[in-house]
């Protein structure tokens, strides 16, 4: 396999990184099973983990991982073979992650509010046969039919990870609590317990370890094509990329970090920045299973976050909460928005009330997944995406011939190359030949420009997908649900820019003969087949989609039309 060995020192952009950030980084040479380790090995007692109030140590950790990773050997997971997660954050995420990378098998991340169709694809691709699922998203893959019966569904009670006396509260005949513990938990009849998986002895210290080139992780994007690609990220790739976080973020010191784990670790973003990234500063990990202004702010008076990694509308919340509490945001030095543009009235408020920069990057599942960054210095642009992490080349080039760069500051599609780029799709090498050059380049599909000095902005997507809450949202996945509606001959759906970033889902559609446009049923026909940031939050009638010559709808023309009246 490639490793990524290429001189990124002399480009103009290095100069405006904060200093002490290299310009390189050296190749990770182990896999991310010993890096963790040696994490365990070193911190020891100190704190790994901190779920509603109860905190984990790095040994404790360690303890579970190996008897999890035991669990599972019994189970006949091997090398190689794929182990779906479906779960939010939680302590158990954490351990199931690292117990399966132990054993050199491949951890295949999927959103826990998907339902049972949005799942079965996936499932289709990659044929996990053991899945370890929150308990109350374990019913989505037992409604599978028969010709794709799995082996082993472990089940998750988020409960069981709770300190003893919430835990204990919640059982408690009030209305409110009732309705919390059923918010959080759901019987999995058929299921294998997760605290029954623990029971094991740990795992044979001498079993064999995944190498540094083997694959790691599975993790499912959504293509131009609407068709969740599985983009091939090894250990390589992903510790790569925690070493670039580690040199960005200069200055973070081992057992003094505490991250928020806000943003869903079924994520690319989440999943680096606090399972490799955390794990390897040795940091607190504060694990919130959903975005909880109150639970957050609360958690702040005991352990006071230092790295809180959002996107625009979470630190919008969060800062505006903190304000009306009065609960000091001063401690978080590490600020990062990704997955949408970031509002300069954003930075604004959440730089009044923190104590560092909030500085917008970029990246996709493709580059595992951050690939540029504004410095956390001066020097950083706000409006523009930064500059390339270390070790990470870009060039711009023209739309219709990706030989040719771009002059500087004009417009062109970004390429990127870096050991943070993946190996490819799962099961696909068309769509792999696609994205990928022969010679590592990764094809973004993003038009962008630079400037002299390596900062970048992006002008445009070649590609039509919706990100919404920081999510992608293919509109042909919409429009295929749509369609399957009685009353509905087509549809075309498309992204309505916000104010506040990001984007409204947003479907126009063209009705059988006789029928009238009823938005409410039209959404609930939806929620039965997508999750709940796919459906869509206006719905208009048109008496006739603009199409092209060969039939094609043309969603660019239904924006243009649709959204002045919107």
């Amino acid at each position: 396999m490639m490793v990524f060995m290429e001189n990124t020192a002399a480009h103009p952009w290095t100069k405006n990184y904060q200093p002490g950030v290299p310009a390189e980084i050296e190749s990770p040479t182990e896999s991310l099973s010993a890096m963790f380790e040696r994490s365990v090995s070193q911190a020891g007692d100190s704190p790994a983990m901190e779920f509603f109030g109860r905190r984990t140590s790095y040994r404790e950790l360690g303890e579970q991982v190996a008897r999890a990773a035991e669990g599972l050997r019994k189970l006949g997971v091997k090398a190689g073979d794929r182990v779906a997660l479906i779960l939010p954050n939680c302590p158990q995420h954490v351990v199931a992650f690292y117990a399966a990378l132990r054993l050199g098998a491949v951890v295949v991340e999927h959103n826990p509010l998907y339902t049972s169709r949005e799942l079965r694809h996936q499932f289709e691709d990659h044929q996990a046969r053991v899945v370890i699922a929150w308990d109350k998203a374990a019913a989505a893959v037992r409604e599978f039919p028969q010709d794709m019966k799995l082996d082993h569904v472990v089940s998750v009670n988020l409960l069981e990870a709770f300190p003893r006396i919430k835990r204990l509260a919640l059982n408690l005949p009030v209305k409110k609590l009732r309705e919390t513990k059923q918010s959080l938990t759901a019987a999995a009849p058929g299921t294998m317990a997760w605290k029954d998986l623990l029971k094991s002895e740990q795992l044979d210290p001498a079993h064999p370890r995944p190498d540094v080139q083997d694959l790691a992780v599975i993790q499912y994007t959504s293509g131009t094509t609407g068709a969740p690609k599985g983009a091939m990220l090894t250990h390589y790739n992903l510790y790569a990329n925690a070493l670039q976080g580690e040199a960005w973020m200069a200055g973070a010191k081992e057992r003094e970090e505490i991250l928020y784990a806000i943003l869903p670790m079924f994520h690319a973003f989440g999943m680096t920045l606090y399972l490799t990234f955390g794990i390897k500063k040795q940091g607190l990990l504060v694990l919130f299973p959903k975005f909880d202004p109150d639970l957050i702010l609360e958690a702040m008076k005991k352990s006071p976050a230092t790295v809180y990694c959002a996107v625009p509308p979470i630190y919008e919340r969060t800062a505006m909460a903190a304000k009306e509490k009065g609960i000091s945001l001063r401690s978080a030095k590490y600020c990062i928005s990704g997955a949408m543009n970031l509002p300069d009235h954003v930075v604004e408020l959440w730089e009044s009330v923190s104590g560092g920069l909030l500085v917008e990057g970029y990246g996709m599942t493709e580059s595992s997944p951050v690939a540029l960054g504004n410095p956390f210095h001066p020097t950083r642009r706000t409006g523009t995406i930064g500059v390339p992490f270390p070790s990470t080349l870009m060039k711009v080039v023209e739309l219709d011939n990706i030989e040719v760069e771009v002059e500087q500051g004009e417009a062109g599609e970004l390429l990127i190359k870096g050991p943070q780029v993946f190996r490819g799709y799962w099961n696909n090498p068309e769509e792999t030949a696609k994205t990928l050059t022969a010679d590592g380049w990764l094809r973004t599909g993003d038009i962008v420009t630079v400037d002299a000095d390596g900062f970048t902005s992006i002008v445009d997507r070649a590609k039509e997908l919706i990100i919404t809450g920081g999510f992608n949202v293919a509109p042909s996945e919409v429009e295929s649900v749509l369609r399957a509606h009685p009353d509905v001959k087509d549809a075309a759906v498309f992204g309505k820019p916000l104010e506040r970033g990001g984007e409204m889902v947003v479907a126009a559609v063209e009705l059988e003969p006789g029928a009238e446009l009823d938005e409410a049923a039209l959404r609930e026909h939806c929620r039965g087949s997508l999750a709940g940031y796919k459906v869509p939050k206006r719905i208009v009638a048109i008496e006739d989609l603009p199409r092209s010559m060969l039939g094609k709808i043309l969603r660019k023309q239904v924006r243009e039309q649709v959204t002045p009246g919107l």
